[in-house]
């Protein structure tokens, strides 16, 4: 299988990859993302073109300066109803995002690209459906008081893998997409790749 580079600085992405057996090196593409997200929205972009232009954005960044490697690009978002959830800034916000959450059913999309010579030349976006259990706003806080600032910061709130499973009463698709990178068809496109 071909061995990758992964243009995030996410830990989670990372051994991801690793568990499933895909050599990688990492080299975050450091892509500011709040402005592209911005004009996007701007555009009328629904969050599934905002996570998929970002993958890209990233995949391409790296792969411009790494003559024939494959780049592995990925981007997250939480659809809630067509508004955009993006990661949050400090704390406040966080608790912001779990209320707007709370009771309700969102989207988490994960898109990812593989670039090489600084053009795109795989993609692929996934979708899980998660519904959150109805909260106080005292749980909601108790719940980020067990969060760490890496963790909360990294992981769209809620950590799926460790506290941020109770937060949900049903979550519907693959554990990997909600982690950020749908790992199954990466697999398979490297193993395909000649």
């Amino acid at each position: 299988m071909a061995e990758i580079i992964l243009a995030s600085k996410s830990k989670v992405r990372e051994e991801i990859l690793i568990n499933h057996n895909i050599s990688c090196l990492v080299k975050p593409s450091n892509v500011d993302e709040d402005p592209i997200k911005y004009s996007l929205l701007k555009e009328g972009a629904s969050p599934e073109i905002i996570s998929k232009n970002l993958a890209e954005l990233k995949a391409n960044k790296v792969s411009n300066n790494i003559h024939d490697a494959l780049v592995l690009g990925a981007d997250s978002v939480i659809d809630l109803n067509g508004e955009l959830i993006s990661k949050p800034e400090n704390r406040d916000e966080a608790l912001n995002i779990l209320k707007k959450l709370n009771g309700k059913k969102h989207s988490l999309i994960s898109s990812v690209c593989i670039s090489k010579n600084g053009s795109m030349i795989w993609n692929y976006t996934d979708k899980a459906f998660l519904t959150m259990k109805n909260f106080s706003d005292q749980d909601l806080k108790d719940y980020l008081k067990k969060i760490s600032d890496e963790a909360l910061y990294a992981y769209n709130v809620y950590q799926i893998e460790g506290e941020g499973r109770k937060l949900f009463t049903k979550i519907d698709g693959d554990e990997n997409t909600v982690m950020g990178l749908p790992v199954k068809r990466i697999k398979n496109y490297l193993e395909s790749y000649k």
